[in-house]
């Protein structure tokens, strides 16, 4: 009754471009930390084998400490690690692959598979009919060969693939390596094991992505995760069963803004946020000078805890309130300063954000020497 982990799209050496670097770095590092943790729990599972569906590393070009820095995270379980390539790391000629074997990081438990076959584990029981990738792209099903391959009888059969199911994920997203939606009945798989798909999804009984183990977007599609299978032998169906592995969450909020109460609720989901979140925060609607400072304090709070905090402002207006004008005693040069900025951060301009930057920072000055004035 073989026992594995299903696993892919590690993307190690993924950089983080949009995020601060001392968020990149954080976020980049997890990506070596998970893979940690996966080892951790196959050894402490006692699993027969570990299978990684593609996209390994995220391109080709990683250096040669990502490499080493990779299989070297391997070792927390000492049983046979089953990796093929993606469409980000195919075994092209030349690829990230024949560098690893060149400079003698890829352990001996670590089993890459390069080429399409059959690669037998007669004593796990079971046969491994592998589909790389050997191009980044391919308008060709390379699993339509499952379906005539031979394999000893008694052995399970675990396909192993990186692309599309196609006509099951949405449309916008299926890759040019299309796989057909029946292939595991079709080749008598007793599993499919498949990685493209960042989340977590199980297209039928027996064929399953597994998803990245560490989220890295912003998307709720059950990323996280990797898959304990159990099969109980040839023709019977598997059973499967996700396993929270990941150490970030990531949330994406889009928040309107239009009464006071709104505010309030806004700032009652920061405060519960938990730490270890990479929050993106879009605002928008409009608030009063009080409930800027309410925000920016909020914000700031919750920026202590988050792993990442990014907020966009672009369509939330700054509309100071007359009490708010009055109490910045702004009149003359400063006061037109003033109304010239509220107008340029309404109208569809370049510099609206500009504008609205500049009118919350001289709103913020006023209101500081208003309230040191005796």
């Amino acid at each position: 009754m073989p026992r594995f982990l299903h696993t892919a799209d590690w993307q190690i050496g993924r950089q983080y471009g949009r995020f601060a670097p001392e968020d990149a770095t954080v976020l980049a590092e997890a990506r070596f930390a998970v893979v940690e943790r996966i080892a951790a729990l196959a050894a402490r599972e006692r699993v027969d084998a570990v299978l990684v569906a593609g996209d390994v590393f995220d391109a080709q070009a990683v250096s040669d400490r990502t490499i080493r820095r990779l299989f070297n995270a391997l070792r927390g379980y000492e049983g046979p690690w089953i990796l093929i390539p993606g469409n980000h790391d195919a075994a092209l000629a030349e690829s990230v692959w024949t560098r690893a074997q060149r400079l003698g990081a890829v352990p001996s438990h670590a089993h890459l598979l390069l080429e399409p076959g059959v690669y037998t584990f007669p004593d796990l029981g079971f046969a491994v009919l592998a589909a790389p990738l050997t191009q980044r792209q391919t308008h060709d099903d390379l699993t339509a060969w499952f379906d005539t391959a031979e394999t000893d009888e008694g052995l399970a059969r675990i396909g192993l693939a990186h692309g599309s199911v196609q006509g099951i994920l949405a449309e916008e997203i299926d890759s040019p390596n299309p796989i057909a939606a029946d292939r595991a009945a079709r080749a008598r798989l007793d599993y499919l094991a498949l990685g493209d798909w960042h989340g977590f999804k199980q297209v039928d009984e027996r064929t399953v992505y597994s998803g990245t183990p560490e989220p890295e977007r912003f998307r709720d599609n059950g990323s996280g995760q990797v898959v304990r299978v159990d099969l109980p032998g040839p023709g019977r169906v598997p059973t499967v069963e996700p396993l929270a592995i990941g150490q970030y969450r990531w949330l994406a909020w889009d928040e309107a803004l239009s009464v006071a109460s709104d505010l309030d609720l806004l700032a009652e989901r920061l405060d519960g946020l938990p730490s270890g979140i990479v929050l993106d925060l879009t605002l928008s609607g409009a608030i009063d000078l009080a409930g800027e400072r309410r925000l920016d304090q909020a914000l700031s709070v919750v920026q202590g805890r988050c792993r990442s905090l990014q907020v966009h402002r672009t369509d939330l207006r700054l509309e100071p309130t007359d009490e708010d004008m009055s109490a910045l005693r702004a009149d003359g040069y400063v006061g037109e300063v003033l109304a010239q900025l509220r107008q340029r951060q309404d109208a569809a301009a370049d510099d609206a954000d500009t504008a609205r930057e500049a009118l919350a920072i001289l709103a913020g000055l006023l209101s500081h020497d208003a309230g040191e004035a005796p």
